[in-house]
């Protein structure tokens, strides 16, 4: 699956624990990245200064699903399921 441009649910449901520029501790689950643009794309993409963690995510239809709000759900879901 291709990422829906556009889309940004990936740098706002879950959290980032290593730096990002402008965001040095990094973010909390469902916060904007700093480094999202008003069209909802990566201002650091490809990139040094992106986060290896950014860089390794890959658009499923099991994390994003068919549409940007059920991206932002099941990502925020999972990032519920998987941290504590």
């Amino acid at each position: 699956m291709n990422c829906r441009l556009g889309c940004g649910a990936c740098c706002i449901a879950p959290s980032i624990t290593t730096p990002i520029p402008g965001m040095p501790d990094g973010k909390p689950a469902g916060i904007r990245c700093i480094q999202l643009d008003d069209s909802n794309l990566c201002k650091l993409f490809g990139q040094q200064q992106r986060p290896a963690v950014c860089g390794l995510f890959a658009a499923t239809e099991d994390a994003c699903g068919k549409t940007n709000a059920e991206a932002l759900w099941l990502i925020g879901s999972l990032e519920m399921a998987t941290s504590a």
